[in-house]
């Protein structure tokens, strides 16, 4: 029967140990997708399953309370041919009772066919309401079923992006540590040490350079006073009284 294979497909799915297929998928993604899909699709098969099965059982219900009705009411027309049949035998007509007798055994086997079936279909409302009844417990734990799913599916997702944000992340700074940027950082810095040191020891260079020009010129500065006072001395003058004396004043 129909209800047979979903009530089987419900319990397949329903057994189904989550966290193992989990373990044992290549892309738990992807497998938790397909899990989704597939008890969505199952719940929809599942509700036309109970919605038939229910619709069945409205139907028999029907029947049944239809052949209850018909049995309570051919009870009723065999007990009044049964009275009429003793009203007519009271005033000594026999053949007229008999018929009414007989009417009234006809309406009792109509009865009592009528009863039967409304106890065949009494049984299968109880077979069918069971059936109800556990197709619908098990679309509801379906329906648990699948917002687990759904909520370890969008757990998985999240942390999925973020082992991948992380490994990026490390990976990064793995490459950041290899390529040690600081290494070119101290070739440039010693670079411009040497820039600076020889800019300096040309600062020197052009200082001590200078420095021998002014000792040069002290030099001959010297070499003149030298010899004027050697001239001074040939000539009879005292070159110490020159030179605290200072210049000769003008004459008046």
């Amino acid at each position: 029967m129909a209800q047979t294979t979903i009530l089987g497909r419900i319990g397949s799915l329903l057994r189904a140990n989550i966290n193992s297929l989990i373990d044992g998928a290549e892309d738990p993604e992807k497998m938790l997708d397909q899990l989704v899909r597939d008890f969505t699709n199952n719940m929809s098969d599942a509700e036309d399953a109970v919605a038939q099965t229910i619709g069945n059982l409205r139907m028999v219900q029907q029947d049944a309370q239809e052949a209850h009705d018909a049995a309570l009411d051919w009870g009723n027309k065999a007990a009044a041919a049964s009275k009429k049949a003793d009203e007519l035998r009271a005033a000594g007509n026999t053949s007229d009772a008999d018929k009414f007798d007989s009417l009234a055994k006809l309406a009792l086997g109509r009865q009592i066919s009528f009863e039967n079936q409304g106890k065949t279909f009494d049984t299968q409302i109880a077979q069918q309401s069971a059936l109800v009844d556990q197709l619908k417990d098990g679309l509801n734990k379906m329906a648990m079923r699948r917002d687990e799913l759904v909520q370890k599916r969008d757990d998985l997702v999240a942390r999925a992006k973020m082992a991948k944000a992380q490994t990026q992340v490390q990976t990064t700074l793995k490459n950041v540590s290899v390529m040690d940027p600081t290494s070119e950082l101290s070739q440039y810095e010693e670079k411009v040490r040497h820039q600076e040191a020889m800019a300096q020891g040309m600062a020197e260079v052009n200082a001590s350079s200078v420095d021998e020009q002014f000792a040069s010129l002290q030099g001959d500065e010297d070499a003149v006073e030298v010899d004027a006072r050697l001239a001074a001395l040939k000539a009879g003058s005292t070159p110490a009284a020159q030179l605290s004396s200072g210049p000769t004043p003008p004459a008046k």
